[in-house]
C-alpha cells in the first residue's frame, strides 16, 4: 500500500511517501491503527484528517487493500 502525506503530515513523518504492508482488508479504524503502530506520531493528527483512497474520499466503512493508494488529506484553508 502505497501513502501519501501532505504539509504538517509530511513534516511529522520526514516523508512524503510510506509503504505499508497489509494482508487484510481493513477499514478506517483498522487502517489508522496499523498506520499509528508504525508511524506514532500521527496519532494527534487522526481527529482532523481525512482519507482517500484511489483518488476518492473515504468513510468509516471504506475498505483498504494492499494494493490501494492512500492519501492522508489534512485540513486546508482557503483564501
Amino acid at each position: 500500500m502505497r501513502i501519501l502525506l501532505f504539509a504538517h503530515l509530511k513534516d511529522a513523518t520526514g516523508v512524503a511517501e510510506l509503504e505499508m504492508n497489509i494482508f487484510e482488508s481493513l477499514d478506517a479504524d483498522g487502517f489508522w491503527r496499523k498506520l499509528i503502530a508504525t508511524q506514532p506520531g500521527l496519532a494527534k493528527f487522526r481527529p482532523t484528517t481525512r482519507l482517500a483512497r484511489n483518488g476518492e474520499y473515504a468513510d468509516a466503512q471504506t475498505r483498504f487493500t494492499d494494493g490501494d493508494e492512500v492519501a492522508l488529506i489534512p485540513p486546508v484553508s482557503g483564501g
